[in-house]
């Protein structure tokens, strides 16, 4: 897997547990972003990667979709990741 080659930002507080939960199901980027879009949310892979690098902030749209696609419930992206 490669690693992060940017330092994360500080626009938005759920970036690094977006990454984590999508790392915990295996998932690639592309694949992420693929499943994301089949919701109906138009995000583009440079936007994604930089909402995950916490570089941008994310929507409530893009937060919506993304608890979807990870089975999982906006509040729990909020959540801090395990250390």
């Amino acid at each position: 897997m490669k690693t992060r080659k940017k330092l994360y930002g500080n626009y938005n507080i759920v970036g690094r547990k977006i990454e984590e939960l999508r790392k915990a199901k295996g998932l690639k980027q592309k694949d992420f972003i693929a499943q994301i879009q089949l919701t109906g949310c138009d995000i583009n892979p440079t936007s994604y990667s930089k909402l995950e690098g916490q570089l941008r902030s994310a929507t409530d749209k893009e937060l919506f979709a993304i608890a979807r696609v990870l089975g999982t419930t906006v509040d729990s992206l909020f959540e801090k990741e395990d250390s």
